[in-house]
């Protein structure tokens, strides 16, 4: 719900019917259009939510009126109905009808009143009351596709665990349960620097509407529009979300889904750094999705290098704040975020104070190379942009990961095979060593993130003490709570602690 619907509640016994009122309309911006709405709502079914949908797309505020018990209609105790309301996220105010329906509303004064289609025909006393004050009454009951957008919102919503054991790569590190938590507690107070492009991630729900009679073309209408923090700035929100305190050093373009991206990330916790390059948008990738596939991607966005001046301020900021950070993350999407000049400028300033450095960089639908970030100590890339760094796409596996690690010089290499788990690569008692672990989830909802989780919980594992193994372990399992569920969300601490508990128990 809205900030103000979360916050505010009024009494079943507001004494001041016209003092209360206003208290919402000034709780709302002074130009904002209101919707009211009224009802038992005994029960909420999808019914209601097509109508309270419905009437927030007709106005800036939806207000609902809900009746108090005692009528023999009135089934449900009030307070479990408010409680399924405030569940209901466009809701952004609900009042208890201490008072005649007719009363609240000449005091409200709502811009709209709706009403279900079926009331159209019947007499209806609100009528009278808005066309007083120049109110509108409107009937309509919503798309009938919005009842298919619930189990969209359970997509989004899905809980997360971990489904498959790996019993034999737990017994040969010797893992426990309290070794796994404790290293996940300890991430509270990491000091985590994360720089690299910012994206933003819109999901676009759509409902099927059949084939074009013209050409050979997939309809669809689209129904809703989730966006998330991605690229780097889920690394961020993963970290924060984790336990860290963390600083986000990107750019963004002159545009509004760049800096509400970083408000989102700052109302997280997260220390923000964001640069703006007017040359470039914001990168946002569209995924319009239907009965839960993914339809179509477009991309927009720009991958040239950030402007020279603009790269001496991000090393700049990073001065600032280095003798205050204990591990820094390059998360690379090679849209330009990361000039080589000014990876290398970044790398000799950790160096300088021996802080923790890991590296990741993406090369799915571009061209990018993790061994441009020499001497890290974990990097993370897929088989493809292992493959692609080394130009070889003939060996095999165990060859391309020796390959790799002798050119990055790094000290941990993490790839990371899709369905097929996770290889790394490290030394055991001194001594070379590579181990592999399964994919923890077996039916994937959406594996966008995944990466950004296992890189993110990966590397706060080894700096707060653990091995390779269980780092990695700890990785593979946050991976999998982020493919569980649409959206890249952020992995909470406890929530990660709880998926490990599935594991180890």
């Amino acid at each position: 719900m809205h900030e103000f619907a979360e916050n505010v509640r009024y009494p079943t016994n507001a004494p001041d019917l016209s003092k209360m009122c206003k208290e919402v309309r000034d709780a709302f911006g002074p130009e904002e259009t209101v919707a009211f709405v009224s009802g038992n709502f005994n029960v909420l079914h999808p019914g209601h939510l097509r109508l309270l949908k419905f009437a927030s797309e007709n106005a800036d505020r939806l207000v609902v009126g809900l009746s108090p018990d005692g009528p023999r209609e009135v089934t449900i105790p009030i307070g479990t109905r408010r409680e399924a309301l405030e569940m209901v996220s466009f809701v952004d105010c609900i009042l208890d009808l201490t008072q005649p329906l007719t009363e609240v509303i000449a005091a409200l004064k709502p811009d709209i009143i709706v009403k279900g289609a079926e009331h159209k025909e019947h007499f209806n006393v609100e009528q009278a009351i808005v066309d007083s004050y120049g109110g509108r009454l409107v009937f309509g009951s919503g798309e009938i596709a919005f009842a298919d957008n619930e189990a969209l919102e359970r997509e989004f919503s899905r809980p997360s665990k971990a489904a498959l054991v790996p019993r034999d790569y737990i017994t040969r590190h010797g893992i426990t349960l309290h070794d796994a938590a404790s290293t996940v507690a300890a991430f509270s107070g990491l000091r985590v620097a994360v720089i690299g492009d910012l994206i933003v991630d819109s999901y676009i729900s759509c409902q099927p509407v059949g084939m074009s009679q013209e050409d050979p073309t997939i309809v669809v209408s689209p129904q809703d529009e989730a966006r998330f923090t991605g690229g780097a700035g889920a690394v961020a929100g993963h970290a924060r979300s984790l336990g860290a305190n963390v600083s986000f050093l990107t750019i963004i373009g002159d545009d509004e889904i760049g800096e509400t991206s970083l408000d989102a990330l700052e109302e997280l916790g997260v220390q923000v750094f964001g640069f703006r390059d007017p040359t470039r948008p914001t990168p946002l990738k569209r995924r319009f999705r239907a009965q839960g596939k993914t339809l179509l991607r477009v991309n927009e966005l720009r991958q040239h290098d950030v402007e020279e001046k603009v790269a001496r301020r991000i090393a700049e900021a990073f001065e600032a704040i280095a003798d205050q950070t204990d591990v820094l993350l390059f998360s690379d999407f090679n849209y330009g975020c990361l000039p080589q000049a000014l990876v290398d400028d970044l790398v000799t300033r950790a160096r300088r104070r021996d802080i923790m450095m890991v590296a990741d960089s993406q090369a799915s639908s571009q061209f990018g190379d993790i061994a441009r970030f020499k001497g890290m100590d974990l990097i993370t890339p897929t088989e493809h942009e292992a493959r692609l760094s080394i130009r070889d796409f003939h060996i095999g596996l165990a060859s391309t990961v020796e390959k790799l690690k002798a050119s990055t010089q790094a000290r941990i290499v993490a790839v990371t095979l899709g369905g097929n788990g996770l290889l790394v690569r490290s030394e055991s008692d001194g001594e070379p060593f590579a181990d592999r672990l399964p994919a923890l989830c077996a039916v994937p909802v959406d594996t966008a993130g995944a990466g950004d989780s296992l890189f993110t919980s990966m590397t706060m594992s080894l700096r707060a003490g653990a091995d390779p193994w269980l780092s990695a372990l700890i990785g593979s399992v946050a991976a999998s709570c982020q493919v569980s569920r649409i959206g890249n969300k952020p992995l909470h601490q406890t929530e990660l602690i709880e998926a490990l508990r599935g594991v180890l128990a």
